[in-house]
């Protein structure tokens, strides 16, 4: 299965396309286009595309990417859950923002994990980015777990982590999954559109307590 997986699909200016970055691109768009319509069956779809996709970085020596697709399986298992159960009295999430306190943990623990993911694969692998692999590692993660809690932000996080994987994946010769994240970048602003609409709506309806009006200044 993984040689076949591992096998050219087609090739395009000399530089083959293996059948496993060929299905992540068609699990990777469908993924993200679920998640921006907030259906649940992205996370089973998810899990299916991280998979392939830790095949494809590890043999392109992207080993950060590689290894951040076992925590994704992780999460989309979490996220699986919280979206079904992980609101009020176990309903379902609902679509909210990142409040300041976790702005400051986010912020943290992406400069801890930029900082770790940087020195460990500079001093211990062969990786020629271990920066831009270190840096798009942890803003993934972060965004993944904006994403896991329905958080409007997760897609910001998204978009920068996008910018750079689109030139990143191009260097390695990756062609296809570079077109794949041009992709995720469009839909990623399709989401954010569509979470800012539902988070507006939310806030309309939500009921205004009984009580005399605000006297204004």
């Amino acid at each position: 299965m993984i040689d076949w997986l591992t096998g050219t699909a087609f090739t395009v200016a000399d530089t083959g396309t293996t059948r496993g970055e060929l299905l992540g691109f068609a699990t990777g768009v469908l993924n993200v286009w679920l998640v921006a319509r907030q259906r649940i069956a992205n996370w089973p779809v998810g899990i299916a595309n991280v998979l392939l996709l830790m095949l494809l970085f590890w043999t392109a020596g992207l080993y950060a990417d590689a290894g951040l697709q076992v925590v994704y399986v992780g999460l989309g298992l979490y996220g699986w859950w919280a979206w079904l159960y992980g609101g009020e009295r176990r309903t379902r999430l609902t679509v909210t923002r990142t409040g300041r306190r976790e702005w400051w943990a986010l912020g943290i623990a992406g400069v801890a994990l930029t900082s770790a993911l940087w020195a460990l694969l500079d001093g211990v692998t062969d990786s020629t980015v271990p920066l831009p692999d270190a840096l798009t590692t942890a803003l993934s993660l972060l965004a993944t777990y904006g994403q896991t809690r329905k958080r409007v932000e997760s897609w910001w996080l998204w978009i920068a982590a996008d910018v750079i994987y689109i030139p990143l994946y191009a260097y390695k010769g990756l062609y296809l999954t570079a077109a794949l994240y041009l992709v995720f970048l469009g839909l990623c602003v399709l989401g954010l559109r569509e979470w800012r609409a539902d988070l507006r709506r939310g806030a309309a309806a939500t009921p205004v307590p009984p009580g005399p009006a605000p006297v204004s200044a």
